[in-house]
């Protein structure tokens, strides 16, 4: 299984914004420049994650990101859908009479994998990091 850069790079950044002051939006620049990544292509992933909400826009010379919503609140899980969509992983292409039991065993697996995302947060991060 494998998600891609834009999650990783999502996540990175979402970190990044929960480190930074509540108050002060960080620059896209900054944070690409961090990342080492394309300030326009990291624009594409902040646009989706000012549409789900978690991250806010403030235009002008002092402008830039921030947190929208309480870095409590905030999980691995709604990130990644955020970026990767809420499509299951796994879907039988198969027609069986019944239902299969392969995508039966991935549902199960993928279930038990979206539990610990949503109750990961990321915040509890950026509280490991603060003790190293």
């Amino acid at each position: 299984m494998r998600f891609t850069k834009a999650t990783n790079y999502a996540l990175h950044t979402m970190l990044a914004l929960i480190e930074a002051s509540p108050v002060k939006p960080v620059g896209v620049q900054q944070l690409a420049e961090a990342q080492g990544v394309s300030p326009t292509y990291l624009s594409k992933i902040l646009t989706r994650l000012v549409k789900a909400g978690m991250v806010e826009s403030v235009s002008g010379a002092n402008g830039g990101y921030r947190l929208s919503r309480k870095k409590g609140d905030i999980t691995f899980l709604d990130i990644i859908h955020a970026i990767e969509g809420t499509a299951s992983l796994f879907e039988c292409d198969f027609v069986h009479g019944e239902e299969c039991l392969i995508q039966a065993v991935m549902k199960e697996a993928e279930e038990k994998m979206e539990h610990h995302l949503k109750t990961t947060k990321l915040s509890d991060l950026a509280v490991k990091l603060t003790q190293r």
